[in-house]
């Protein structure tokens, strides 16, 4: 019986053993997609204790503790820190074939050298423990960052934002923090008055007047000019699925119109409005040589009550089951047939996706960049051991690993960057396996490079770092 989390956990044989050691190990992390608060990061925060590092914002711990029976108290509720990490430390022990049960206690080795199991009778000691070692040298935003061999962080960041905090990173050099265009808010016309709202504060943050559909994509092409202007190469988008209706100028007018009213649109009104801003945005990404990622498939904000009490982004989101093919191909297609296709990354959140968006890379990889169109990383739901193998299978079987760009933390938490070397002992553990049965030539030199290519080189040259 093998010890819980030695230096071979999830590598089964000598080779995969090899490829993590040699090759995976020690490489670089460029986490292009995740939801660092770029603010802690510029003052280098220093976390008052291991609730505020580990827990606060966790949506995925919120939600094993829900289940486990621990009242909102605790989670995002009004009870002390040390209680809250005690009702953690209490569900640790439910959390058994969860991923959370193996990121926690790679967190606590990774980066405390804990390897004692979380439980309740272990709680105070390891909370102490903790506590001690964030007050002390090395532990801050940045020291937990280097740590972990972070070179560059993509965050995510609405259109308005001022990226003060991006231009103060960089005056510091530090650290790479770049940003990313992510733009749901100006294209969410669900509800007029949020998105009116929306719109006076673009008109406020541009300077330009927003009385028409035109000017409003005036003000909102400022903003991507200033996102570029402060380092940013990527766009995000997070859709339940992509739009991809027809359209003409005189109905967008007339959609935005109605809308500035106060008037709600029609389902079609609203699918024309965002099948053109899709299409306008994804157009400003390829004049600039931009990634657009597209995070597809999320069924959110589930739980009414819920929302209204304590807002999005708090753990009541699910895997939707939308209808994705036809629409995603005449998106791309769109777009293509100008010869307008920026790079782009697709990330599918229902496994009954995977085939359907390995294979869809294939009809737009032309040729004229390695790896154009990406097969995102297991996001969300399936960023853990099955749903990583699957995505790795499918973009095997349908696509060219060998030009994965990688794993990605989509996290809010400094404490994830455990979740890479997740990814990489898995990617290790496939291409190990297959070398033991004979089903890949035994060229660990050649194989060695593909690890490290999809841990981090194909990444650093795909967004050109």
């Amino acid at each position: 019986m093998r010890k819980f989390l030695d230096e071979d956990f999830l590598l089964t044989g000598k080779t995969a053993q090899r490829l993590y050691h040699e090759f995976a190990k020690d490489m670089p992390v460029i986490d292009y997609h995740c939801h660092l608060p770029p603010d802690q990061i510029a003052t280098d925060r220093v976390f008052e204790n291991l609730t505020k590092a580990w827990l606060d914002g966790d949506h995925y711990k919120w939600r094993a503790m829900r289940a486990n029976g621990i009242g909102e108290k605790y989670c995002t509720g009004t009870a002390d820190d040390r209680e809250k990490f005690s009702q953690w430390a209490a569900t640790v022990p439910y959390t058994l074939r969860n991923p959370l049960y193996h990121w926690t206690h790679l967190e606590l080795q990774r980066y405390f050298d804990i390897d004692e199991i979380l439980n309740p009778a272990s709680a105070g000691r390891i909370y102490d423990t903790c506590n001690e070692r964030l007050q002390s040298p090395g532990y801050s935003v940045l020291g937990l960052l280097r740590k972990m061999k972070v070179e560059l962080i993509c965050t995510t960041d609405d259109p308005l934002d001022s990226l003060e905090w991006h231009r103060t990173i960089a005056r510091q050099g530090s650290i790479r923090v770049l940003p990313a265009f992510r733009p749901d808010k100006a294209m969410n016309v669900e509800d007029p008055a949020v998105f009116n709202g929306y719109v006076d504060q673009l008109e406020s943050v541009s300077g330009l007047a927003i009385g028409s559909y035109e000017e409003f994509l005036a003000a909102l092409k400022k903003r991507h000019d200033f996102f570029a202007e402060n380092g940013c190469t990527l766009s995000d988008h997070g859709l339940e699925h992509i739009d991809a209706e027809t359209y003409t100028h005189r109905e967008l007018q007339d959609v935005f119109n109605k809308i500035r009213s106060g008037r709600e649109l029609s389902q079609p009104e609203k699918a024309v409005f965002r099948s053109a801003m899709l299409v306008e945005l994804a157009v400003w990404d390829w004049e600039k040589g931009w990634v657009q990622q597209f995070h597809i498939g999320a069924l959110r904000n589930n739980n009414t009550r819920a929302m209204r009490s304590l807002g999005p982004d708090t753990g009541w989101d699910s895997i939707g089951d939308f209808s994705q093919a036809r629409s995603l191909s005449r998106f791309l297609n769109r777009l293509d047939t100008d010869d307008k296709l920026a790079k782009t990354i697709l990330y599918n959140l229902n496994p009954a996706d995977n085939e359907l968006m390995a294979s869809m890379i294939g009809n737009f990889n032309d040729g004229s960049v390695a790896g154009k169109i990406q097969y995102g990383s297991a996001w969300w739901f399936l960023d853990q051991k099955d749903g990583m193998t699957r995505q790795l299978n499918a973009l095997s079987n349908m696509g060219l690993l060998t030009r994965f760009v990688g794993m990605l933390t989509d996290s809010r938490s400094f404490l994830s960057y455990p979740r890479h070397e997740y990814f990489r002992r898995i990617l290790c553990n496939l291409f190990g396996e297959e070398v033991d049965q004979g089903e890949l030539p035994s060229d660990i030199g050649r194989i060695g490079q593909v690890i490290k290519d999809i841990c981090y080189h194909n990444a650093r040259n795909y967004f050109g770092w």
